[in-house]
């Protein structure tokens, strides 16, 4: 009798207890985190570290050789554009200006001499030629004359045959004149040209000569960070050797490095994206160095927005290698809550009672995680503060306001 009794009492505490199970538990809305189910990207990122360097090298060369005769920036220091870097000898590029200055004075006053000999020689040649013209208009009046004289009998024809003679002599001769007086001025003219060449050629090697000699002091062309110099004070620098490396800060790559056994992953082309300040800025790799050192990879990465303000040289900066990625796909906030592709236990939120779901996530980051199944977008997940043991696994719990 008394065993029936004990088997009723268990079977009533039993049903009780399942009832208790089944039964919605109530939770306050204010002690719950609510999660909405959201489309969009997920990557999964891969850590590593990157410091910020130029994209651009400048490289400034010896202009004229000479020996280096002043540094007035050392390697490491920041330059602006125009600052001086550097100061080379200049007396025998001075020298070589005073040189051709003096050559070209002289070929001036050479093609002033020159103008003044041929207007002289002009003025000499059409002096010859009116002198031959005179003479001919006179040996043409002389033939008139003795005509009206051989028509009354005073003169012979053998003179007036003469007389043509003459004529026609002086004429080849006034012919031949204009020739040689042509034949002169073309090379007067010519000698003239030659020495205006001479002169531009001369001209344009003493403005070279110039500007050689405003780059011996050697001047910054854009802001930057100073790299390396290449020689001593009292060195001798040969014309077109590199003198100076400098970065150009007008934009910036990011030199990243990752742990050798993640270095698979990091491939040219792969995403990446450089957080500054909060602020994610996406890029991709570029060149990988495939020679591992002291356990790392070394690769750079090419930031889409190159000249950002928050890019300082010398900075060092995280990375995310993006390792996979899922397009316009389920996501919640990451609060590091659930495991990754297994079922994990949570409660959807509507119309005041949040009913228990079994879902399984995907990649993730410190952001989202990717939801696989168990939810749709725009379900909202409902999570006790004090952890989900707070809802005892029932299959449903009303949610109060």
């Amino acid at each position: 009798m008394a065993t029936l009794t004990q088997l009723g009492i268990i079977m009533v505490v039993t049903v009780i207890f399942f009832s208790c199970r089944l039964m919605p538990k109530a939770v306050k809305l204010d002690d719950c985190i609510l999660l909405t189910v959201e489309k969009g990207d997920v990557y999964e990122p891969i850590l590593a570290i990157g410091t910020v360097e130029s994209e651009n090298e400048v490289l400034i060369r010896c202009p004229y050789t000479s020996i280096l005769k002043k540094i007035y920036k050392e390697p490491g220091s920041h330059v602006n554009k125009g600052e001086a870097i550097l100061m080379m000898e200049d007396e025998l590029i001075k020298d070589e200006i005073e040189k051709i200055t003096d050559q070209l004075d002289l070929k001036r006053n050479t093609l002033e001499k020159n103008k003044l000999s041929e207007y002289s020689t002009t003025v000499d040649l059409n002096y010859s030629e009116e002198v031959k013209k005179m003479n001919i208009n006179s040996l043409k009046t002389q033939l008139s004359d003795e005509k009206q004289l051989l028509d009354v009998g005073g003169i012979s024809p053998a003179k007036i045959e003469k007389t043509k003679e003459e004529i026609a002599l002086a004429e080849k001769d006034l012919t031949m004149l204009k020739q040689k007086n042509g034949i002169r001025l073309k090379q007067l003219y010519a000698e003239e040209q030659g020495l205006n060449l001479g002169i531009k050629i001369q001209e344009k090697e003493l403005a070279d000569k110039m500007n050689t000699l405003n780059q011996m002091r050697v001047l910054a062309p854009s802001d930057g960070i100073i790299l390396s110099i290449a020689y001593k004070l009292g060195e001798k620098v040969n014309t077109d050797n590199v003198l100076v490396r400098m970065s150009d800060l007008s934009t910036f790559k990011i030199v990243g490095s990752v742990e050798d056994k993640v270095a698979d992953f990091v491939k040219t082309g792969r995403k990446v994206i450089a957080i500054i300040d909060n602020e994610r800025l996406p890029g991709q790799i570029g060149n990988v160095n495939p020679v591992i050192e002291n356990n790392k990879m070394l690769f750079n990465v090419h930031l889409e927005q190159k000249n950002h303000p928050k890019l300082i040289q010398n900075q060092r900066i995280t990375l995310w290698v993006i390792k996979d990625q899922a397009d316009n796909t389920m996501m919640i906030n990451n609060l590091n809550l659930f495991e990754k592709e297994i079922p994990n236990v949570v409660y959807v939120l509507k119309s005041g009672v949040a009913a228990r779901h079994e879902l399984t996530t995907g990649i993730k980051n410190t952001d989202h995680i990717q939801v696989l199944t168990g939810v749709e977008a725009g379900d909202t997940i409902v999570i006790p503060k004090r952890g989900i043991s707070v809802f005892h696994n029932a299959a449903s719990v009303v949610i109060n306001n």
